[in-house]
């Protein structure tokens, strides 16, 4: 074989390696960003991605807010006063038992959660969607009426609701105060939005 020949091979060979080369480069730039538009966006994530909340600083008796879904949730740390009045009123409540799906199936207690103390439950009214204000003041201090426990007061339509976000009887809000799925990553931190597996 002549020495022009194994010239033209080799040039022949290193262009068909650049152009290879070059092809590959170009399949990978276009394929990024094809590939990473099919996942979702950093909105969407967010719209349904679980939260974490630090609990570590709430008092006995504060309430913490947080959004999980574009939808008001609220940590409440009660004190043992507040835990003790959850019993007393049973006979007032639409369902005192949380009978109703309004909670998994960890939160369907009396205290309407994993750890008494703490009540992890969204701030939505269940008559039509309107967020209920605190009302954590007992009795006429309340401006709700004398023998008030403390709970929650919805503004609309009047709906009251107790320290565990039951619903009273007779009034237009159908259900309990929706508990989400959550569960303690440590004794001061909640993943709301998932249930442990």
């Amino acid at each position: 074989m002549s020495s022009d020949k194994k010239e033209v091979d080799c040039g022949r060979r290193n262009l068909v390696f650049a152009t290879a080369a070059v092809g590959g480069v170009a399949t990978v730039a276009t394929a990024v960003p094809f590939l990473a538009s099919m996942s979702p966006s950093e909105r969407a994530k967010a719209a349904g991605a679980p939260v974490e909340a630090d609990i570590s600083n709430l008092s006995p008796g504060e309430m913490m807010r947080i959004e999980w879904r574009g939808k008001p949730v609220w940590i409440i740390r009660r004190t043992k006063e507040m835990l003790e009045s959850l019993g007393k009123i049973n006979d007032r409540l639409s369902d005192p038992a949380s009978k109703r799906p309004m909670q998994p199936e960890y939160a369907k207690n009396e205290a309407r959660s994993i750890k008494p103390e703490y009540l992890v439950v969204v701030g939505i009214c269940t008559h039509l969607g309107c967020s209920p204000t605190d009302k954590f003041k007992t009795g006429a201090e309340s401006g709700i009426n004398a023998d008030w426990p403390g709970g929650f007061l919805c503004p609309c339509h009047g709906s009251l609701f107790d320290l565990a976000g039951r619903v009273y009887k007779s009034m237009p809000a159908p259900d309990n105060l929706e508990v989400p799925p959550h569960y303690y990553l440590s004794d001061t931190r909640i993943l709301i939005g998932e249930d442990k597996a």
